[in-house]
C-alpha cells in the first residue's frame, strides 16, 4: 500500500507542474492586466505598480520567479487587496469553504446513500423507479439554477430561510448546503443503487440467503462493503469537487469564502490570486483522488491482486 500512494504521489507531481505553468501563462496572455481597470491613473503610476509586482519584467523570468516564491510555499502578494498576501486570503477564505463542503457533503451521502440503497433492494418497482428519478433530477439541474430557484421559492415566496449570509442568521446555512449537495447526493444515489444490484448477485450473497441469515445481517454485513465500493471512489474527487466547485453557491448566496475570493480574481485579474486559488485547489483535488483510491485498494482485494500482479 505505501508504494502504490508514493508512486501515485510521484505521478501527481508532473501534472502539477502542468497546471502550474499552464495557468500561469493563459491569466498573462488574456486583454488586460490587473491595473488596466483604473482609471484616471497617470501612467507613471502604473508603471511603478508593474516594477512593484514585477510585471515590467520579462514573461520568463516572472515565471521563474514566481516558481521560486512556490518552492518556498508563498503565492505571493495580491494585486487587489493591498499589503495582503495570497496564502492569507486562502487562510481567511478556506474556513468557510471547507465547512460548506463538509454539510454539502454529509448531506450527499445521508440522502445518496439511503435512497440508492433502498432502491437497490427493491429493483424495477415504484421504490426503484422514485428515487432514481428524483436523483436524474438533481443530475441534471446545475447548481447555478437550483441556487436562484430555492432562493426565490424557500426565501422569497414562503420567506422561511434567510438568503444571503453564511453563520449571521439563524437557517443560512440551509439553501447553500442543499443547493451544493443535491447533485452530488443525486451521483451518489446512482452508484449505490448500481452497486448494490451487483453486489446482490454474487454468490456469496446466494450462500448468506441459503444459511438462513437475516436481510438486515446480508445487508449491513455483506452487501454494503463490497455494494459502496462505488461509492468511496467518488467520495474523494467528489469533496475535492465541493471545494473547488463552490464559488458558484458562495456568489449565489454572498458567503464570504475561497470560492468568491476566485470569482472576484477572474473579473479584477489578480494573477496571483487566480494562480494561488487554482494551484491550491488543484493539490486538493489530486490529494483526495488520492485518497479515495487507496480506500478503494484498501477495501476490494480485486484492485489489491492487480495492483500486486502489475508491480
Amino acid at each position: 500500500m505505501f508504494y502504490f500512494a508514493l508512486r501515485r504521489l510521484i505521478q501527481s507531481v508532473p501534472v502539477l507542474i502542468i497546471v502550474i505553468t499552464a495557468t500561469f501563462f493563459l491569466v498573462r496572455a488574456a486583454p488586460g492586466g490587473p491595473f488596466s481597470a483604473e482609471k484616471n491613473v497617470p501612467p507613471e503610476v502604473v508603471k511603478a505598480l508593474e516594477a512593484q509586482y514585477k510585471l515590467d519584467q520579462p514573461i520568463w523570468q516572472q515565471y521563474t520567479s514566481y516558481i521560486n516564491d512556490l518552492i518556498h510555499g508563498q503565492f505571493g502578494p495580491s494585486f487587489r487587496y493591498p499589503g495582503r498576501t495570497v496564502n492569507e486570503l486562502i487562510e481567511a477564505g478556506l474556513p468557510v469553504t471547507a465547512e460548506l463542503a463538509l454539510y454539502a457533503m454529509l448531506l450527499a451521502v445521508f440522502f445518496g446513500v439511503s435512497s440508492g440503497v433502498y432502491a437497490g433492494l427493491r429493483p424495477n418497482s415504484i421504490h426503484d423507479y422514485l428515487p432514481m428519478s428524483l436523483s436524474m433530477i438533481g443530475i441534471c439541474v446545475p447548481s447555478f439554477l437550483m441556487g436562484p430557484l430555492m432562493v426565490l421559492f424557500f426565501g422569497i415566496y414562503m420567506e422561511w430561510l434567510p438568503i444571503s449570509g453564511w453563520g449571521n442568521t439563524p437557517g443560512d446555512k440551509i439553501l447553500p448546503t442543499i443547493t451544493l449537495g443535491l447533485g452530488y447526493a443525486a451521483f451518489i444515489s446512482r452508484l449505490s443503487r448500481g452497486g448494490i444490484l451487483e453486489v446482490m448477485s454474487k454468490d456469496y450473497i446466494r450462500t448468506a440467503r441459503a444459511k438462513g441469515l437475516p436481510a438486515r445481517v446480508i445487508v449491513f454485513k455483506h452487501a454494503l462493503r463490497g455494494g459502496l465500493i462505488p461509492v468511496v471512489a467518488f467520495l474523494g474527487p467528489a469533496f475535492a469537487g465541493l471545494l473547488s466547485g463552490s464559488f458558484v453557491v458562495e456568489t449565489i448566496f454572498q458567503i464570504p469564502g475561497l470560492g468568491r475570493f476566485y470569482v472576484q480574481a477572474a473579473f479584477n485579474r489578480d494573477y496571483t490570486m487566480i494562480l494561488g486559488t487554482t494551484i491550491f485547489f488543484s493539490t486538493l483535488i489530486i490529494v483526495f483522488n488520492l485518497l479515495s483510491d487507496i480506500v478503494s485498494v484498501w477495501l476490494d482485494p480485486k484492485l489489491r491482486d492487480q495492483y500486486r500482479h502489475n508491480k
